[in-house]
């Protein structure tokens, strides 16, 4: 069987991003309390493809936007990444919308993403 020609292969120079995956982390406190906070969980190597964007003015002169980002990362010892994460590139903040493996081949991920601006 002749593999699928129309989707190339992920080329390693593709993944020029680092991003951060920061998620809850359990930690002990001198009482031996388990206690969970937020923080960084491990550095990747990423393509970070921008999807869409929108502007929506609200009331009073505000202004809503929407930027949608796709972040390709490979499968291998990422496939513990979930919704309830966040990734961090540049100071800039995504927040996971829902995760993808391309037609269940487990070579890469495709993480659909919303920016965060504050």
């Amino acid at each position: 069987m002749q593999p699928f020609k129309y989707i190339p292969k992920l080329n390693n120079g593709d993944l020029r991003n680092k991003v951060d995956i920061h998620g809850y982390i359990e930690t002990e406190n001198k009482f031996g309390e388990v206690t969970r906070r937020f923080g960084k969980i491990r550095s990747t190597w990423a393509k970070i493809i921008p999807q869409t964007g929108s502007l929506q003015t609200q009331a009073a002169d505000t202004i809503l936007t929407n930027v949608t980002h796709k972040i390709i990362v490979r499968y291998g010892g990422n496939t513990d990444i979930a919704k309830e994460m966040k990734i961090m590139f540049k100071g800039r903040e995504y927040e996971i919308r829902f995760i993808l493996n391309p037609f269940e081949k487990n070579e890469t991920l495709e993480i659909f993403v919303q920016e965060v601006l504050r």
